[in-house]
């Protein structure tokens, strides 16, 4: 029949299969989609937008850094890198000049090399002039990288369960000899950590890596923008602050005799060894202790001043 021979017309066959009647869909396509997707997932809708927008701005906004204000620098000549080398401070890379005479110092300086897995490069001596800035380098320097501080904040975090913590901060101390041998001193003596401010003091250069004999890569060190509200932050997580001063208000074995003062977080605060503490400084210490001396001495510097009062806190807390 006619009207048979039409149906037959409509149901054809394709490589998808038969598409059956006149409003015929594949199985899939009969399928719903799920529910409608939140707003914040839908790329065109004006909440996913702002969310957007919202994540850039996050990812723009400064973020709590381990800075990394000191430069790369170099340790220039024999004898410098062999003691830097034998001090474990960080090196990144050993460069010899060609034609440099192995003596028994670039010898050692090349086991010393080897035994930490470091690599020698050998370049003119030209190109060793230019790179340490035209210092003596008798044809050996080391690349020393710049070194990672720690937030201030975190010192606090160093001091392990049950520990009080202790702290060294340095006011305007310039010279590095004086930063290392107090970062020596803190890691000898059990303190957590060492506060520098960032502006008119010294870093972690190779000078002071040096004289903190390796102390530096145990014991973390912290940078400040604001020595006085950083001090106050710290007096705020309940710290004791006390400032080391030629004219303190009582000594230092007096303040051992008082035993309390140990038994909370302490901060020990070394001016420079010329001005001493600054005004504003002074004024934010909860103390000023000074250390009592047999001579007409006006002050010891820096270093020995810390190494001094450490020791006294490491020993007054051993016998509480």
């Amino acid at each position: 029949m006619p009207g048979n021979s039409s149906r037959k017309g409509a149901i054809r066959k394709t490589g998808k299969g038969p598409t059956v009647g006149s409003g015929g869909r594949v199985k899939r396509g009969l399928e719903g989609r799920g529910p409608t997707p939140k707003a914040k997932d839908r790329p065109n809708h004006k909440v996913y937008k702002s969310n957007e927008k919202t994540e850039r701005a996050e990812q723009a906004r400064p973020k709590r850094r381990s800075a990394k204000s000191t430069e790369a620098e170099w340790v220039a000549g024999r004898n410098s890198v062999v003691e830097a080398l034998r001090a474990g401070i960080p090196v990144t890379g050993i460069y010899v000049a060609e034609g440099a005479e192995r003596d028994a110092r670039l010898r050692e300086a090349f086991k010393l090399a080897a035994e930490r897995g470091l690599s020698l490069l050998e370049v003119t001596k030209a190109e060793l002039d230019k790179m340490t800035g035209g210092a003596v380098h008798q044809g050996l320097a080391a690349r020393i990288p710049s070194y990672e501080y720690a937030h201030a904040d975190d010192l606090l975090n160093s001091a392990g369960s049950g520990e009080m913590a202790l702290i060294v901060a340095l006011d305007s101390v310039t010279d590095p000899r004086n930063l290392g041998a107090v970062v020596r001193s803190a890691s000898g003596f059990g303190a957590h950590g060492v506060l520098i401010p960032e502006r008119r003091a010294a870093g972690m250069t190779a000078s002071a890596w040096k004289t903190s004999a390796g102390a530096a890569a145990r014991t973390p060190i912290a940078q400040t923008v604001n020595l006085v509200r950083q001090l106050k932050a710290y007096q705020s997580a309940g710290c004791m602050v006390v400032g080391l001063a030629a004219d303190g208000d009582v000594t230092l074995p007096q303040l051992v005799s008082e035993g309390g003062l140990f038994d909370v977080p302490l901060v020990i605060v070394v001016g420079s060894e010329g001005n001493g503490l600054s005004r504003l400084v002074a004024e934010t210490c909860d103390q000023l202790v000074s250390i009592p001396m047999a001579n007409q001495l006006e002050s010891l510097n820096a270093g020995v001043a810390a190494s001094v009062t450490l020791y006294a806190v490491s020993q007054a807390r051993a016998a509480r």
